[in-house]
């Protein structure tokens, strides 16, 4: 894995590329991202990608891997946003410029599909990206957590997170203290990339997961295989973040998630804590993917060293 490359914080002022990796956003939800990064001092960029419809994707593979590439190259944009999610980030993780990226090392800020390109990012250039709510579907609604907002604040703060109850209430699964970098994001993502050039790496580092919409049988499959695949053993911790919706659906006689979570995560003797809102959730607090962290289930804690290079 390549070195750990930190991107500088965010200034009142800065250019923020707004762009869609994956699918085409709301339109009128994009607007009002604009609005909001506006007030919050930040000067917009819009990327040709939120105009652009093919099918379900923002465009082909190749112009959305492009956008990404001219955004990172481009000296003014400092931070790089990905609007929403859906489907088509893996598509275009072949297609991206890695080296470009190492070399222009700038905030990049998403979750959900965007999981498989925070993974093969980090792993391919060693970037601290943010695993964190989308411009469109999450700033672009009616009603938004004031933790949701209180997320942009941090990318221009110089101080380190602490992840306690405070924000939600946690749960010890399995006792223990786990130290590591912070890797992971949606469930989904991450088992599609297994098997692949960009196959989550957990050896040493603290493992979140999140998922939506996913039954309880559907989450144990993908666990199983993250677990045979040797994932779960590998890491120093388990963050179990947010699984919306994830209940009994079309398999009326379930297990409950928690025995789904016994049966392939607990079993591991990992340290274990549920209860982080982080994904499909509000609020929806970001983490920095590849930032250093301290798991400790006594103290009930996630502690993460600053993410920012100093400017």
């Amino acid at each position: 894995m390549a070195a750990v490359i930190k991107p500088e914080r965010l200034k009142q002022g800065d250019t923020i590329a707004v762009v869609a990796p994956a699918s085409w956003p709301d339109h009128n939800n994009a607007l009002k991202a604009e609005e909001f990064l506006n007030k919050s001092g930040f000067k917009v960029k819009f990327g040709n990608s939120l105009t652009r419809k093919k099918g379900y994707l923002a465009g082909t593979d190749q112009e959305r891997a492009e956008e990404l590439r001219e955004m990172f190259a481009d000296e003014e944009v400092k931070g790089i946003f990905s609007v929403c999610g859906g489907y088509g980030s893996a598509r275009i993780a072949p297609l991206l410029d890695y080296e470009v990226i190492r070399n222009n090392p700038k905030v990049f800020w998403g979750y959900s599909d965007i999981t498989f390109l925070h993974i093969s990012i980090f792993q391919k250039t060693g970037l601290v990206t943010f695993h964190g709510p989308m411009l469109s579907s999450d700033i672009g609604k009616e009603e938004v957590h004031p933790l949701t907002y209180r997320n942009f604040d941090k990318l221009a703060e110089p101080v380190s997170f602490s992840y306690t109850e405070a924000i939600s209430p946690l749960k010890v699964l399995s006792p223990g203290r786990g130290e590591g970098k912070l890797i992971g994001g949606n469930l989904s993502l991450i088992v599609s990339g297994l098997g692949t050039p960009y196959e989550i790496d957990t050896k040493g580092k603290l493992f979140f997961i999140e998922e939506t919409d996913e039954e309880p049988y559907q989450i144990d499959r993908m666990l199983n295989q993250l677990k045979q695949a040797g994932k779960i053993k590998d890491s120093e911790g388990i963050l179990l973040c947010d699984f919306n919706n994830c209940g009994p659906k079309k398999r009326k006689k379930s297990l409950t998630l928690e025995e789904v979570f016994n049966d392939h995560i607990v079993s591991s003797g990992k340290p274990v804590i549920s209860g982080f809102k982080t994904g499909h959730c509000s609020p929806n607090i970001a983490f920095p993917v590849g930032a250093e962290a301290i798991l400790d289930t006594t103290r009930l804690t996630v502690e993460v060293e600053e993410p920012f290079s100093i400017s």
